[in-house]
Protein backbone atom coordinates (compact mmCIF):
# COMPACT_ATOMS: atom_id res chain seq x y z
CA UNK A 1 0.00 0.00 0.00
CA UNK A 2 1.60 3.17 -1.21
CA UNK A 3 0.33 6.48 0.08
CA UNK A 4 0.39 9.26 -2.20
CA UNK A 5 -1.53 11.75 -0.62
CA UNK A 6 -4.35 12.05 2.58
CA UNK A 7 -7.17 11.59 -0.29
CA UNK A 8 -5.57 9.41 -2.93
CA UNK A 9 -4.17 6.16 -2.22
CA UNK A 10 -2.63 3.68 -5.01
CA UNK A 11 -3.88 0.08 -4.34
CA UNK A 12 -2.77 -3.57 -5.59
CA UNK A 13 -5.69 -5.79 -6.03
CA UNK A 14 -5.41 -8.91 -4.05
CA UNK A 15 -5.95 -11.60 -6.78
CA UNK A 16 -4.12 -9.67 -9.69
CA UNK A 17 -0.52 -10.60 -10.41
CA UNK A 18 1.93 -7.55 -10.05
CA UNK A 19 3.95 -8.75 -12.80
CA UNK A 20 0.86 -8.95 -15.45
CA UNK A 21 -0.53 -5.02 -13.93
CA UNK A 22 2.47 -3.71 -14.90
CA UNK A 23 2.68 -0.94 -11.81
CA UNK A 24 5.30 1.79 -11.87
CA UNK A 25 4.65 3.70 -8.98
CA UNK A 26 7.46 6.65 -10.16
CA UNK A 27 5.10 6.49 -12.95
CA UNK A 28 1.83 6.91 -11.39
CA UNK A 29 3.33 9.65 -9.10
CA UNK A 30 3.57 11.79 -11.83
CA UNK A 31 0.21 11.93 -13.01
CA UNK A 32 -0.91 13.24 -9.52
CA UNK A 33 -1.15 16.31 -8.37
CA UNK A 34 0.75 17.35 -5.16
CA UNK A 35 -0.41 16.27 -1.62
CA UNK A 36 -0.07 20.21 -0.85
CA UNK A 37 -2.57 20.72 -3.74
CA UNK A 38 -4.87 18.37 -2.90
CA UNK A 39 -4.53 19.27 1.26
CA UNK A 40 -5.18 23.09 0.28
CA UNK A 41 -8.42 21.94 -0.92
CA UNK A 42 -11.40 21.70 1.43
CA UNK A 43 -10.77 18.58 3.56
CA UNK A 44 -13.28 15.55 3.45
CA UNK A 45 -14.92 16.75 7.05
CA UNK A 46 -14.64 20.13 6.59
CA UNK A 47 -16.56 19.45 3.19
CA UNK A 48 -19.32 17.36 4.34
CA UNK A 49 -19.99 19.96 7.62
CA UNK A 50 -20.46 22.62 4.47
CA UNK A 51 -22.65 20.61 2.60
CA UNK A 52 -24.99 19.86 5.32
CA UNK A 53 -25.25 22.92 6.10
CA UNK A 54 -25.97 24.62 2.82
CA UNK A 55 -28.41 21.70 1.29
CA UNK A 56 -31.32 23.05 3.46
CA UNK A 57 -30.89 27.01 2.11
CA UNK A 58 -33.71 28.93 0.54
CA UNK A 59 -32.81 28.76 -3.23
CA UNK A 60 -31.92 25.47 -3.98
CA UNK A 61 -29.47 22.88 -2.62
CA UNK A 62 -26.01 22.84 -3.08
CA UNK A 63 -25.40 18.95 -3.07
CA UNK A 64 -28.69 16.73 -2.50
CA UNK A 65 -26.20 13.42 -1.95
CA UNK A 66 -24.52 12.63 1.51
CA UNK A 67 -21.35 11.46 -0.38
CA UNK A 68 -19.85 10.38 3.47
CA UNK A 69 -23.36 7.93 3.43
CA UNK A 70 -22.65 6.82 0.23
CA UNK A 71 -19.35 5.80 0.82
CA UNK A 72 -20.22 3.95 3.96
CA UNK A 73 -22.95 2.16 2.08
CA UNK A 74 -20.31 0.99 -0.99
CA UNK A 75 -17.93 -0.20 1.92
CA UNK A 76 -20.72 -2.42 3.42
CA UNK A 77 -22.12 -3.55 0.15
CA UNK A 78 -18.31 -4.54 -1.16
CA UNK A 79 -17.86 -6.66 2.13
CA UNK A 80 -20.19 -8.70 1.41
CA UNK A 81 -19.39 -12.61 0.78
CA UNK A 82 -21.39 -12.91 -1.58
CA UNK A 83 -21.63 -9.46 -3.47
CA UNK A 84 -21.31 -10.58 -6.61
CA UNK A 85 -24.65 -11.69 -6.94
CA UNK A 86 -25.82 -7.80 -6.85
CA UNK A 87 -23.60 -7.15 -9.92
CA UNK A 88 -25.81 -7.94 -12.73
CA UNK A 89 -26.59 -4.12 -13.49
CA UNK A 90 -23.38 -2.87 -13.46
CA UNK A 91 -22.21 -6.02 -15.88
CA UNK A 92 -25.06 -5.06 -18.42
CA UNK A 93 -24.45 -0.92 -18.37
CA UNK A 94 -20.57 -1.98 -18.07
CA UNK A 95 -20.98 -4.05 -21.08
CA UNK A 96 -22.78 -1.77 -23.09
CA UNK A 97 -20.14 1.54 -22.11
CA UNK A 98 -17.65 -0.85 -23.59
CA UNK A 99 -19.37 -1.49 -26.71
CA UNK A 100 -19.62 2.55 -27.02
CA UNK A 101 -15.76 2.89 -26.76
CA UNK A 102 -15.24 0.01 -29.42
CA UNK A 103 -17.52 2.37 -31.54
CA UNK A 104 -15.00 5.07 -31.73
CA UNK A 105 -12.46 3.85 -34.10
CA UNK A 106 -8.55 4.56 -32.59
CA UNK A 107 -6.27 3.61 -29.83
CA UNK A 108 -6.48 4.94 -26.64
CA UNK A 109 -2.78 5.31 -24.68
CA UNK A 110 -4.00 5.89 -21.24
CA UNK A 111 -7.40 5.64 -19.91
CA UNK A 112 -9.53 6.60 -16.53
CA UNK A 113 -12.40 4.24 -15.47
CA UNK A 114 -14.40 7.03 -12.76
CA UNK A 115 -16.16 4.90 -9.75
CA UNK A 116 -15.00 1.45 -11.27
CA UNK A 117 -16.52 -0.28 -8.70
CA UNK A 118 -15.16 -4.33 -9.43
CA UNK A 119 -13.80 -3.17 -12.90
CA UNK A 120 -17.38 -3.67 -14.65
CA UNK A 121 -15.95 -1.88 -18.25
CA UNK A 122 -12.72 -2.83 -17.93
CA UNK A 123 -13.16 -6.59 -18.13
CA UNK A 124 -14.87 -6.08 -21.36
CA UNK A 125 -12.01 -4.15 -23.25
CA UNK A 126 -9.07 -5.17 -24.87
CA UNK A 127 -5.77 -4.01 -24.85
CA UNK A 128 -5.80 -3.31 -28.86
CA UNK A 129 -7.90 -0.67 -27.30
CA UNK A 130 -6.99 0.68 -24.32
CA UNK A 131 -3.07 0.16 -23.71
CA UNK A 132 -3.66 1.49 -19.92
CA UNK A 133 -6.16 2.07 -17.64
CA UNK A 134 -6.45 3.88 -14.28
CA UNK A 135 -9.27 2.57 -12.09
CA UNK A 136 -10.43 5.11 -9.42
CA UNK A 137 -13.19 3.78 -6.58
CA UNK A 138 -14.27 5.65 -3.16
CA UNK A 139 -14.22 1.91 -1.76
CA UNK A 140 -10.98 0.39 -1.10
CA UNK A 141 -12.73 -3.16 -0.78
CA UNK A 142 -14.15 -3.07 -4.16
CA UNK A 143 -10.45 -2.02 -5.63
CA UNK A 144 -9.51 -5.18 -3.93
CA UNK A 145 -11.64 -7.60 -5.37
CA UNK A 146 -11.45 -6.16 -9.27
CA UNK A 147 -11.63 -8.68 -11.83
CA UNK A 148 -8.53 -9.63 -13.77
CA UNK A 149 -8.09 -7.62 -17.27
CA UNK A 150 -5.76 -8.17 -19.88
CA UNK A 151 -5.19 -4.34 -19.86
CA UNK A 152 -2.30 -3.21 -17.87
CA UNK A 153 -4.43 -1.53 -14.70
CA UNK A 154 -3.73 0.86 -12.17
CA UNK A 155 -6.12 1.23 -8.56
CA UNK A 156 -6.37 4.57 -7.18
CA UNK A 157 -8.84 4.70 -4.54
CA UNK A 158 -10.00 8.68 -4.42
CA UNK A 159 -13.84 10.13 -4.71
CA UNK A 160 -15.24 10.93 -7.63
CA UNK A 161 -15.63 14.95 -6.41
CA UNK A 162 -11.73 15.30 -6.06
CA UNK A 163 -10.11 13.77 -9.09
CA UNK A 164 -6.39 13.90 -7.95
CA UNK A 165 -4.50 13.77 -11.84
CA UNK A 166 -3.21 16.88 -13.56
CA UNK A 167 -4.44 18.40 -16.65
CA UNK A 168 -4.43 16.94 -19.93
CA UNK A 169 -3.37 13.37 -18.77
CA UNK A 170 -6.11 10.95 -20.28
CA UNK A 171 -7.11 9.81 -23.92
CA UNK A 172 -10.20 8.51 -22.45
CA UNK A 173 -12.53 8.60 -19.76
CA UNK A 174 -15.36 6.02 -19.10
CA UNK A 175 -17.54 5.83 -15.94
CA UNK A 176 -20.83 3.42 -15.32
CA UNK A 177 -23.57 4.76 -13.02
CA UNK A 178 -21.36 6.13 -10.52
CA UNK A 179 -21.48 10.06 -10.96
CA UNK A 180 -25.48 10.22 -10.21
CA UNK A 181 -24.55 10.91 -6.44
CA UNK A 182 -22.48 14.03 -7.25
CA UNK A 183 -24.61 16.07 -9.87
CA UNK A 184 -26.80 19.07 -9.55
CA UNK A 185 -29.13 20.55 -11.02
CA UNK A 186 -27.70 22.82 -13.69
CA UNK A 187 -30.03 25.74 -11.94
CA UNK A 188 -28.49 24.85 -8.44
CA UNK A 189 -24.74 25.09 -9.56
CA UNK A 190 -25.16 28.45 -11.21
CA UNK A 191 -26.15 30.05 -7.80
CA UNK A 192 -23.25 28.05 -6.04
CA UNK A 193 -19.95 29.05 -5.66
CA UNK A 194 -18.58 25.49 -5.64
CA UNK A 195 -19.88 23.52 -8.52
CA UNK A 196 -20.04 19.77 -7.59
CA UNK A 197 -20.75 18.48 -10.66
CA UNK A 198 -18.05 15.98 -11.83
CA UNK A 199 -17.88 17.26 -15.49
CA UNK A 200 -15.18 19.75 -15.32
CA UNK A 201 -12.90 17.84 -13.56
CA UNK A 202 -13.76 14.56 -15.97
CA UNK A 203 -13.28 17.78 -18.83
CA UNK A 204 -9.86 18.84 -17.16
CA UNK A 205 -8.11 15.76 -16.78
CA UNK A 206 -8.74 14.83 -20.76
CA UNK A 207 -6.08 15.61 -23.08
CA UNK A 208 -7.35 18.10 -25.90
CA UNK A 209 -9.61 15.74 -28.14
CA UNK A 210 -10.27 13.41 -25.98
CA UNK A 211 -13.41 11.72 -25.00
CA UNK A 212 -15.74 11.05 -22.29
CA UNK A 213 -18.07 7.81 -22.44
CA UNK A 214 -19.81 7.44 -19.12
CA UNK A 215 -23.66 5.56 -17.55
CA UNK A 216 -25.78 6.94 -15.03
CA UNK A 217 -29.71 6.49 -14.24
CA UNK A 218 -32.21 9.21 -15.10
CA UNK A 219 -34.75 9.96 -13.47
CA UNK A 220 -37.52 7.72 -14.15
CA UNK A 221 -35.38 5.43 -12.56
CA UNK A 222 -37.39 2.86 -10.12
CA UNK A 223 -40.22 4.84 -10.87
CA UNK A 224 -42.75 1.37 -10.10
CA UNK A 225 -40.89 1.47 -5.76
CA UNK A 226 -41.33 5.31 -5.59
CA UNK A 227 -44.82 5.31 -6.17
CA UNK A 228 -45.71 2.81 -4.32
CA UNK A 229 -44.07 3.78 -1.20
CA UNK A 230 -45.63 7.41 -2.11
CA UNK A 231 -49.20 5.80 -1.82
CA UNK A 232 -48.15 3.79 0.88
CA UNK A 233 -47.18 6.08 3.28
CA UNK A 234 -50.21 8.72 2.09
CA UNK A 235 -52.38 6.08 3.11
CA UNK A 236 -51.02 4.64 6.35
CA UNK A 237 -49.16 8.18 7.94
CA UNK A 238 -50.72 10.99 6.46
CA UNK A 239 -47.58 12.03 4.03
CA UNK A 240 -44.77 10.84 2.23
CA UNK A 241 -40.88 11.49 2.35
CA UNK A 242 -38.23 10.29 -0.79
CA UNK A 243 -37.00 6.74 0.04
CA UNK A 244 -35.63 6.74 -3.71
CA UNK A 245 -32.74 8.77 -4.41
CA UNK A 246 -33.31 11.56 -6.82
CA UNK A 247 -31.84 11.28 -10.33
CA UNK A 248 -31.00 13.43 -13.28
CA UNK A 249 -33.40 14.21 -16.06
CA UNK A 250 -31.93 13.95 -19.71
CA UNK A 251 -32.98 17.03 -20.48
CA UNK A 252 -30.67 18.33 -17.90
CA UNK A 253 -27.95 16.29 -18.85
CA UNK A 254 -26.67 17.70 -22.33
CA UNK A 255 -26.71 20.99 -20.38
CA UNK A 256 -24.18 20.01 -17.61
CA UNK A 257 -21.61 18.58 -20.53
CA UNK A 258 -21.68 21.45 -22.48
CA UNK A 259 -21.37 24.14 -19.44
CA UNK A 260 -18.12 21.49 -18.68
CA UNK A 261 -16.85 22.65 -22.08
CA UNK A 262 -17.67 19.06 -24.14
CA UNK A 263 -18.34 19.25 -27.64
CA UNK A 264 -19.88 17.05 -30.00
CA UNK A 265 -22.47 15.75 -27.57
CA UNK A 266 -24.62 12.65 -28.09
CA UNK A 267 -27.05 11.41 -25.30
CA UNK A 268 -29.15 8.63 -25.78
CA UNK A 269 -31.95 6.60 -23.15
CA UNK A 270 -31.72 3.01 -22.66
CA UNK A 271 -34.51 0.94 -20.46
CA UNK A 272 -33.47 -2.36 -18.37
CA UNK A 273 -36.46 -3.85 -16.24
CA UNK A 274 -35.38 -6.63 -14.17
CA UNK A 275 -38.47 -8.65 -12.62
CA UNK A 276 -38.18 -9.89 -8.72
CA UNK A 277 -40.08 -11.55 -6.28
CA UNK A 278 -41.82 -8.78 -4.24
CA UNK A 279 -40.96 -5.08 -3.03
CA UNK A 280 -38.63 -6.60 -0.47
CA UNK A 281 -36.31 -8.11 -2.82
CA UNK A 282 -35.99 -5.00 -5.08
CA UNK A 283 -35.16 -3.10 -2.04
CA UNK A 284 -32.95 -5.67 -0.79
CA UNK A 285 -31.28 -5.83 -4.13
CA UNK A 286 -30.60 -2.53 -4.27
CA UNK A 287 -29.27 -2.09 -1.15
CA UNK A 288 -26.68 -5.34 -2.06
CA UNK A 289 -25.58 -3.17 -4.73
CA UNK A 290 -25.10 -0.27 -2.53
CA UNK A 291 -27.48 2.08 -3.87
CA UNK A 292 -29.64 3.01 -0.96
CA UNK A 293 -30.98 5.96 -0.82
CA UNK A 294 -28.38 9.11 0.50
CA UNK A 295 -30.34 12.26 0.16
CA UNK A 296 -29.91 14.45 2.88
CA UNK A 297 -33.53 14.72 3.43
CA UNK A 298 -33.80 11.24 3.46
CA UNK A 299 -36.08 9.35 6.21
CA UNK A 300 -34.31 7.14 8.78
CA UNK A 301 -37.05 4.67 9.20
CA UNK A 302 -39.55 3.15 6.94
CA UNK A 303 -42.43 1.52 9.68
CA UNK A 304 -43.49 -1.94 9.22
CA UNK A 305 -47.11 -1.13 8.16
CA UNK A 306 -46.21 1.14 5.55
CA UNK A 307 -43.96 -1.25 3.79
CA UNK A 308 -46.29 -4.24 3.69
CA UNK A 309 -48.80 -1.44 2.14
CA UNK A 310 -46.34 -0.64 -0.32
CA UNK A 311 -45.70 -4.05 -1.16
CA UNK A 312 -49.32 -4.89 -2.02
CA UNK A 313 -49.86 -2.03 -4.21
CA UNK A 314 -46.69 -2.44 -5.91
CA UNK A 315 -48.42 -5.88 -6.39
CA UNK A 316 -51.42 -4.83 -7.61
CA UNK A 317 -50.43 -1.96 -9.68
CA UNK A 318 -47.29 -3.43 -11.42
CA UNK A 319 -47.09 -7.17 -10.82
CA UNK A 320 -47.28 -9.74 -13.26
CA UNK A 321 -49.53 -12.54 -14.39
CA UNK A 322 -46.70 -14.71 -12.64
CA UNK A 323 -46.52 -12.92 -9.14
CA UNK A 324 -43.24 -11.29 -9.85
CA UNK A 325 -43.21 -7.30 -9.88
CA UNK A 326 -40.57 -5.31 -12.61
CA UNK A 327 -38.15 -2.55 -11.35
CA UNK A 328 -37.02 -0.18 -14.20
CA UNK A 329 -33.74 1.19 -14.27
CA UNK A 330 -33.68 3.97 -17.07
CA UNK A 331 -30.03 4.37 -18.24
CA UNK A 332 -28.81 7.57 -19.82
CA UNK A 333 -25.68 7.20 -22.21
CA UNK A 334 -23.65 10.37 -22.74
CA UNK A 335 -20.48 10.69 -25.27
CA UNK A 336 -18.89 14.18 -24.98
CA UNK A 337 -15.66 15.39 -26.46
CA UNK A 338 -12.92 18.09 -25.15
CA UNK A 339 -12.51 20.35 -27.86
CA UNK A 340 -9.60 20.15 -30.56
CA UNK A 341 -9.41 22.50 -33.43
CA UNK A 342 -8.95 19.27 -36.03
CA UNK A 343 -12.44 18.68 -34.64
CA UNK A 344 -15.05 19.08 -37.17
CA UNK A 345 -17.24 22.30 -36.81
CA UNK A 346 -19.88 24.16 -38.08
CA UNK A 347 -20.07 25.71 -40.99
CA UNK A 348 -20.03 30.12 -41.00
CA UNK A 349 -23.27 31.55 -40.55
CA UNK A 350 -25.19 32.08 -44.17
CA UNK A 351 -22.65 30.06 -45.90
CA UNK A 352 -25.24 27.67 -46.96
CA UNK A 353 -26.02 26.90 -50.57
CA UNK A 354 -28.79 25.08 -50.17
CA UNK A 355 -32.11 25.98 -48.84
CA UNK A 356 -34.33 23.73 -46.54
CA UNK A 357 -36.96 24.66 -48.82
CA UNK A 358 -35.54 22.58 -51.35
CA UNK A 359 -35.08 19.34 -49.33
CA UNK A 360 -39.30 18.46 -49.74
CA UNK A 361 -38.20 18.78 -53.79
CA UNK A 362 -35.89 15.37 -53.37
CA UNK A 363 -36.95 12.70 -55.27
CA UNK A 364 -39.43 14.32 -57.08
CA UNK A 365 -39.25 14.33 -60.89
CA UNK A 366 -37.66 17.69 -62.94
CA UNK A 367 -40.03 19.54 -65.15
CA UNK A 368 -37.57 17.91 -68.05
CA UNK A 369 -38.29 14.32 -67.00
CA UNK A 370 -41.84 15.50 -66.83
CA UNK A 371 -41.94 16.36 -70.34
Amino acid sequence: LVVVGTLVRLLVPQQHDPAHSQRNVMTAHSMFLPVRELSSKIRCSQWTEIQRQLSGRAGGTMNVFDRTMKRRQKKWAASLQDSDKYDYLRDEVGSRVADRVYDIARTFPLALDIGCGKSHIAEHLHKEVVEQLFLTDISEKSLRNTRRSEIPTRCVMADEEFLPFKENTFDLVVSSLRITTILVLPSVSLCCHYNPSPFPKINQVLKPDGVFIGAMVGGETLYELRCSLQLAELEREGGFSPHVSPYTAVTDLGNLLGQAGFSMLTVDIDEIQVHYPGILEVMSDLQGMGESNCAWNRKSMLHRDTILAAAAIYQEMYGSENGSVPATFEILYMIGWKPHESQAKPARRGSANVSFGDLSKIGQPSTKDKS
